[in-house]
This record gives C-alpha cells, sequence and structure tokens, in this order.
C-alpha cells in the first residue's frame, strides 16, 4: 500500500467528518489490489449469502402414466424399487422452485451439499439469465384461438426490479453473487456456461473473469441463428448470441469425441455442398466446418443451429426457450454420462430434458411457478419417451424452500448495522402491512404474535411480500389460536407454497380453526383502486372429484374446478379501448376479450366457456400418506437433523396435461390396483397461470383388511 502523504491524510478526515464520499483514487491508496482491471458497480461487495433454508419435496415423479405395478419393470434393472415402482435409492433428479440466490446458497451451506458431492460434484452448469431488460416474467396463454398475456405476480415483479431496477448496476450485483455461488458448487474439473447477448456481454465477461480468473477462460461461443426474424434497417442485424465458457480449474472435462462432425468422402462431389450430417448420437445439424482429425472435425466457436420455431416438437410455449440442439453439444462436451448438470434459470427446462435424454442428472430452479410447471411437464414427457423405448429415466422431485427469516421478504438491507437495519426493519414492515388491511379493509389489532387486523370477526395474518406463505407460517398460526382460543382466520398472500393445501387446512379445522386463505392482488399497490374499495382479495382454486371403485381398482374423474382471479376490469378495458382494437382481461375467474369495432361498439366475448378451459394439468397419487415430507436442519450444535413436517408426498402416479400440439384433456384416470383397506388418494390440478390445487378424498377398496 503507498505511504499517505500528510495533505491527503487530512483530505481523507475533512471527508468523513463530512460525511461524503471518499474520492476513487484513494481506493487505490489505501487499500492494496492487484487487479489490472476491475468492473466496479454501485454496492459492490464481496459477501455473498451463507443463508441455509431446509428444501421441502412437494412431489415426486417417477412413473409416468403407470397403470399397474408391472409397467416399472424396466426401471428396475437400474434402481431399487418398492411394490408401488417408486424408485428407493440412487440419485433423484431435482426441480426447485424459488430465488435462486437462496437455493444456491442452501445447496452450498446445506446438507445436499453432502449429497451432491457424493454424485461427484457439479461437473456443468449453463444459465441463461434474464439479459434483456424487457424480460418482466409476462407470459402468453392460449386461450381457444386467442393469446392472453398473464401479468408477472409480485414474486416475480420484485424479482424484476431487484434484477433491472436499477439498470445494469443491478443486474451486475444480481448476477455476481449468484455465480460466486456456482463457482463454489463447481466440482474441480467442472466448467460453466453463461448465455447472453450484446446487451450485457460485455459487463458478463469482465465478471467472470474476476469469479473465475482469467486463466480459467475456455471459449466464446457464438451462436448464429441465421433464420430469426430480422431489424430495423439503420443497422447491422443482430443474428447471434454469445455462451461465456469458463472452468473452475485447470483441469476441465471436454469430450472433444462426443461433439465431433464426421467427415464425409470430399472426392465425392455430391457431398461438396451437403449441408446437414448425422452426428454418433443419430441427431441432424448443419455441418460449419471445423478442425480436421481422423475421427471428424471438432465444432469451431461459432454454432450455425436453428432457433426453435413455431411448429417445432420442442416448442414448449416458453418466450426465451433455447434449442435442444445447442444444449446438446454443451451437455456432450462438457459432461459424462451419468454426471450431474444444472441450470439456475429453467425457463422451459431444456438442459434438464437434454439432460435426462443423455443419461445425465441433473438440478433445475426456476422463480416463476409457470416456468416450473412447464418443465414438469416437458420431463414427464421426456420420461413417457424413455419408458416407450425402453430405455432406463430417473425420477425427479419438485421442491421448495422453507423457513424463510423475515429479513428475506420484507428488503431489509444486509449492508447495515445492525441497529439500522433493525429500524429498517420495523419501518417496512409497518408500512407494508398498513398497506394490505388498507386495501383488505381491516383494522389493525395489537397484542398477537401471528396476527396483524381485524375484521368482521375474523383475525387476519399477513404473508411476506417476496416470498411465499409456507407450512411453518400457517403453522404457527395455528400454534397461536390454539394458546388463545381463536376459531376464525384470514390468511392474505401474494403466493402460497406448492402443495400447502388442503392437509394444512384440514389439520386446523381438526382443532376447531377455520382458516381462509386468499391472495392477495397486485392492485394492492394502486392508491386509487384502494381508496375506491374496489380491491378483490380472491380464494384460493377449488376442486371437486367423484372416485369410482371395481373391487381392488379405482379411477378419480375430475368434477369441478372453480377459480376467482382477476387482472384487469372489463369497466377499464371498455373505458380505454381505441375503435378496432380489444384487450384481454381476467374478472372474478373469467378470462374475457372485450372488443370495440370502427363504431365505437362495445362487445365481450367470454373465452373460459367451462370450468374445464381453467386447467392445464392435472395427476393423482393413489395411496397418499404413503410417503412423509422429511427436511434436514442444523440443530444448536450444529449438526444436522431429520425431522418430519407433518406433511406428505405427492407421488405423481397418473397425470393427463395438454400440450402444444394436443389440448385435449382426460377428465377420468386409468382404474389403478390397490391394496384393499380405506385410503386417502390425493388430486392435484395445476391452471393455466401454472398455480397448483390439491384436494384429498377417501376410498374403501375391495374387502377391508
Amino acid at each position: 500500500m503507498a505511504r499517505l502523504t500528510e495533505q491527503e491524510q487530512q483530505d481523507i478526515i475533512r471527508f468523513i467528518e463530512a460525511d461524503k464520499p471518499l474520492p476513487e483514487k484513494y481506493r487505490f491508496l489505501l487499500f492494496e489490489d492487484k487487479r489490472e482491471v476491475e468492473l466496479v458497480w454501485n454496492g459492490k461487495t464481496s459477501e455473498v449469502s451463507n443463508v441455509v433454508l431446509p428444501f421441502q419435496t412437494i412431489e415426486q415423479v417417477d412413473e409416468p402414466r403407470a397403470e399397474k405395478a408391472e409397467d416399472t419393470v424396466a426401471q428396475q434393472d437400474l434402481f431399487s424399487t418398492d411394490s408401488r415402482g417408486r424408485q428407493l435409492k440412487g440419485w433423484t433428479n431435482k426441480l426447485i422452485w424459488g430465488d435462486n440466490k437462496l437455493i444456491l446458497s442452501s445447496l452450498k451451506n446445506g446438507p445436499l451439499r453432502e449429497e451432491i458431492e457424493r454424485q461427484g460434484g457439479l461437473k456443468l452448469i449453463y444459465i441463461d439469465p434474464p439479459f434483456d431488460v424487457g424480460a418482466d416474467f409476462s407470459m402468453d396463454i392460449e386461450i381457444g384461438g386467442d393469446t392472453f398475456t398473464k401479468k408477472p405476480n409480485i414474486l416475480e415483479e420484485i424479482a424484476y426490479r431487484d434484477t433491472w431496477g436499477k439498470g445494469a448496476d443491478s443486474f451486475i450485483a444480481m448476477i455476481y453473487e449468484r455465480l460466486v455461488l456456482m463457482r463454489d458448487l463447481l466440482a474441480e474439473d467442472g466448467s460453466i456456461y453463461v448465455h447472453c447477448d450484446w446487451r450485457v456481454s460485455g459487463y458478463l465477461r469482465l465478471v467472470l473473469d474476476e469469479v473465475f480468473g482469467k486463466q480459467n477462460f475456455q471459449n466464446e461461443i457464438i451462436w448464429f441463428y441465421p433464420d430469426s426474424p430480422g431489424r430495423p434497417y439503420d443497422r447491422f442485424v443482430p443474428k447471434h448470441d454469445n455462451i461465456t465458457r469458463f472452468s473452475k480449474g485447470a483441469k476441465v472435462i471436454f469430450n472433444a469425441d462426443a461433439v465431433r462432425i464426421p467427415i464425409l468422402d470430399a472426392s465425392k462431389e455430391r457431398y461438396k455442398t451437403a449441408r446437414y450430417l448425422i452426428n454418433s448420437q443419430g441427431k441432424r445439424f448443419e455441418y460449419t466446418g471445423g478442425a480436421a482429425s481422423e475421427n471428424g472435425k471438432i465444432p469451431e466457436t461459432v454454432w450455425k443451429i436453428a432457433v426453435v420455431k413455431g411448429n417445432s416438437d420442442e416448442k414448449a410455449g416458453y418466450p426465451t426457450q433455447k434449442p435442444e440442439a445447442l444444449l446438446e453439444r454443451i451437455v456432450l462436451a462438457s459432461s459424462h454420462p451419468g454426471d450431474l448438470v444444472a441450470d439456475f434459470f429453467a425457463g422451459s427446462g431444456t438442459t434438464a430434458a437434454v439432460a435426462e435424454k443423455l443419461g445425465r442428472k441433473w438440478i433445475a430452479s426456476d422463480l416463476g411457478k409457470f416456468a416450473v410447471h412447464t418443465t414438469r411437464k416437458r420431463l414427464i414427457g421426456v420420461q413417457r419417451g424413455l419408458k416407450a423405448e425402453g430405455k432406463d429415466y430417473r425420477a425427479f422431485e419438485i421442491l421448495n424452500l422453507g423457513k424463510y427469516e423475515r429479513q428475506h421478504y420484507v428488503g431489509v438491507n444486509p449492508n447495515l448495522r445492525d441497529e439500522q437495519r433493525r429500524q429498517q426493519l420495523e419501518e417496512k414492515e409497518k408500512a407494508f402491512l398498513g398497506l394490505i388491511l388498507r386495501a383488505y379493509r381491516a383494522e389493525q389489532t395489537d397484542g398477537f404474535v401471528s396476527f396483524q387486523g381485524k375484521r368482521a370477526g375474523r383475525l387476519v395474518a399477513v404473508g411476506p411480500v417476496n416470498m411465499p406463505v409456507s407450512r411453518l407460517f400457517v403453522e404457527e398460526i395455528i400454534l397461536e389460536c390454539r394458546k388463545k382460543h381463536i376459531t376464525k382466520v384470514d390468511i392474505l398472500g401474494f403466493e402460497f407454497e406448492m402443495g400447502l393445501f388442503p392437509n394444512v387446512l384440514d389439520e386446523a379445522r381438526s382443532k376447531g380453526i377455520d382458516i381462509a386463505p386468499k391472495y392477495i392482488p397486485a392492485d394492492v399497490f394502486d392508491k386509487r383502486a384502494v381508496e375506491k374499495n374496489q380491491v378483490v382479495f380472491h380464494d384460493v382454486s377449488f376442486i371437486e372429484v367423484k372416485p369410482h371403485v371395481n373391487a381392488n381398482s379405482v379411477a378419480v374423474e375430475l368434477t369441478d374446478f372453480s377459480v376467482f382471479y382477476s387482472q384487469n376490469s372489463i369497466a377499464n378495458a371498455e373505458a380505454t379501448l381505441k375503435d378496432k382494437d380489444s384487450k384481454m382481461v381476467v374478472e372474478r375467474g373469467q378470462i374475457v376479450k372485450v372488443s370495440k369495432d370502427k363504431d365505437g361498439i362495445v362487445s365481450r366475448e367470454i373465452l373460459t366457456k367451462n370450468w374445464i378451459d381453467w386447467i392445464d394439468y392435472w395427476s393423482v397419487d393413489f395411496d397418499f400418506e404413503n410417503k412423509r415430507e422429511i427436511i434436514r436442519t442444523q440443530n444448536p450444535t450444529g449438526e444436522w437433523e431429520e425431522s418430519w413436517t407433518g406433511d406428505y408426498i405427492f407421488e405423481n402416479e397418473w397425470q393427463s396435461f395438454r400440450t402444444r400440439k394436443d389440448r385435449k384433456l382426460e377428465l377420468t384416470s386409468v382404474f389403478h390396483e390397490c391394496s384393499p383397506g380405506r385410503r386417502k388418494i390425493a388430486v392435484k390440478v395445476v391452471d393455466i397461470f401454472g398455480n397448483d390445487t390439491m384436494t384429498i378424498t377417501e376410498v374403501t377398496v375391495g374387502a377391508k383388511k
């Protein structure tokens, strides 16, 4: 460190006394730093999250469309299974819903780290983060012949704000911390591929240099897609994305033989213009040249691969979906069969789908429920395909993060001093709760731990702003209700944990407590809507089913599904529509197309004509409460302990869902053979927005034991 002159020391004191930031030059004078080039952004810190939250298993899928136990014989060669065909041992692939910062931190520092290391560690990470400032989690949903744009929920809006709220500064801060956590999770011979385009490629290269070290840079890959639509004529047309590849260290997996391009006999004239070839996996690809060898050509760093077109079998209806051919080359080059690969911005699940097809293990995560649901359907489709071909496939489970701490959901700045952090927590909580209670027309109350308001003889508990209402949150409410003899409760939440209902409501009801969960709409942040009492807190969805018993077999019929969503309003659409225009709104559980013709005449068309129109997917667990949900948490001595959450894992045994090419939905499951006796059957429905609802029914099958 350079010695400071007396004048420089006095200048520093004056700046500090005036509570002003030090000029940039003092950063280099005060602190030793050998980096020649560095990317600096507002709020840069070397600290990363070390939070460990328990992973809760919500659902397990390893037997797509199974109708009887003998259907699982092909799996028994690879994995040990129980009488139901369930995988008993070996790695179970993981699809995780939640904030990937907390997921990465919990994977790195929690008990799952041991399981990852037993698999040899993470050999490959591919990520395609939201590098487009306009990527705000909006989704286009097909309704009949029309398309409805679903707005992002509050959790997704907050994620978008955290990513792009301060432009490039907030994007870099977001990705930097996650890249550090990913680096620490990578195996020593592992590598990471980071996908972006011209918007952030320059920033990301400098961040990757800093996190992984310049010496571990491997390639900059240009994904060239010549068949995508053109752009304006005032500049060169952008037709490529950038994929930057870094390794963890000097030793890195690269399977040249797995990605070589076969050499054809150039002496034959007809091959000189050959455009398409077939690789060793039987995949058709476009020849782009490369370094010659006896066994073929290693691809160069410009990859000419077509985008996913609308009529493609791959098309999953996700706006940022990448082609499987792109991920195939990456997975084949940088992992071996049986290796563990990961994608923490999973989107439509392309990485997981390719990994499954190529015999790799995988972890995939996303904040969007719609993304998780899209990936679930896609992976079930992959399992069905592998099963039909007589090939092995692994089980996968859907997980939540549970037991959130208060500072994670009210947005407290973790860099503040303890007292400042406490004050900010109190201020933010007070403002947030006041806003929600005013919109709900409830009066504030004191003297409770779990409740903040009261309305019409019912106590009101408000869930977190950017985390889902969890089972632990509800259990604490039930505990206080029992202590203080409270019998009627409303729980308001922006989002509810997957698989939370109906078990926790039934548990409360058995204790004499009536809990009514309600969704908080985005309208609570509209001051005018609050003042006019126009904010509607809608109920969670409701399912009706009918079991059919035939001797020792049972089938389930889906008979009704009710939703209560709202997005915009018919009145507002009619007031703001221009002539010859239309808008789609959701009002009290109906999707309505509001149109205005050239003469200014307004018409309405209800697009959800039947309750079936709201359903995208449903599935059945024919023996619910067969598998307890176990989580691992750290005790005061630092040891990891297993405990039962009181809930059960939904084991997905039969499912029907819509695809882009087949919009039909079966409303009655197949008959499933069961052992005689009384049992609980769970039915899960996922609506067209990706939200799940579950119900449980009891039946007696065959003769009682």
